[in-house]
């Protein structure tokens, strides 16, 4: 083999040294999504002691990872997941399906006896409170259907899933997060089998984002109160573009913000007309 001219041992040695650096840059970038997947129970412990570690590289004390202890793989969410329905019902199925005259009553009782409270948040966020209290209603039944599905087993399950695992990986760290800063305890760590958390049902990346401590009690609880869950709601829809005042019918201003809570026009229609029911 014949000996390559120095300039270009070079610049090979230049371009190795290069893809090198960039390979670590990229490593470094995102070192929670390097955990194997899988599309079974096999390799789930495996891959739980990978994401361990990455976990660590992400700012999850040690400490916090205990929570994982005895965390099993859970054929129950794979399943849940596998046969989900998507929105094809009309919008007059859809309301009266979602929008029931019991409903409606206890969200009129839930507007007078949050009406303080929900001045405030109308102040502070510009979202007013019927909008607010048709989401409590139509997400939980103003909390009382939270879900019980242990949130670090379902997202361990769906962060290992191959299937959207770039996706649920990290939801599953931002859930870690929540417990470590102190939002919620490991037994209220309970929601939908997605991993929704709280009586309007926040994704956890959603949770560390846009969750506030409303009711000055030092952490900001969206299972157990009701002030926090309403402002952290109205923070929701700010940082989706709410603007403060203006209309949220198909057209207007604000409609696109009810889209970034639910991506369903037929769901985001259906808020509108609940939280107009709700002042009449």
């Amino acid at each position: 083999m014949f000996d390559q001219p120095a300039p270009l041992r070079a610049l090979r040695g230049v371009r190795t040294l290069l893809a090198g650096a960039i390979a670590s840059v990229l490593l470094a970038a995102s070192p929670a999504l390097a955990a194997t997947c899988g599309n079974d129970a096999s390799g789930f412990d495996a891959w739980m002691g990978e994401f361990r570690r990455e976990a660590v590289a992400q700012g999850i004390a040690p400490g916090t990872l205990r929570v994982l202890d005895g965390v099993t793989y859970d054929t129950k969410v794979i399943s849940l997941d596998r046969n989900q329905k998507h929105f094809k019902v009309s919008l007059e199925e859809f309301i009266k399906n979602r929008i029931s005259k019991g409903r409606i009553a206890k969200g009129r009782q839930m507007l007078q006896q949050y009406a303080s409270t929900l001045a405030r948040i109308e102040r502070q966020y510009g979202v007013p409170g019927p909008i607010l209290v048709a989401i409590w209603g139509m997400e939980t039944d103003y909390g009382v259907n939270i879900g019980k599905m242990p949130i670090l087993r379902s997202l361990s399950t769906l962060a290992y899933d191959c299937r959207r695992t770039d996706f649920f990986t990290p939801q599953l760290l931002d859930a870690l997060r929540i417990y470590q800063r102190g939002d919620l305890t490991l037994d209220e760590m309970r929601g939908a089998w997605a991993g929704e958390i709280g009586q309007t049902q926040f994704l956890a990346s959603s949770y560390v984002k846009f969750a506030v401590d409303f009711d000055g009690d030092g952490r900001a609880d969206l299972v157990r109160s009701a002030p926090d869950v309403l402002a952290s709601t109205a923070n929701y829809l700010r940082g989706y573009g709410w603007r403060a005042g203006a209309g949220w019918g198909p057209g207007e201003p604000n409609y696109q913000a009810l889209l970034g809570w639910n991506k369903a026009e037929v769901y985001a229609k259906a808020l509108g007309i609940f939280a107009q029911q709700l002042t009449q």
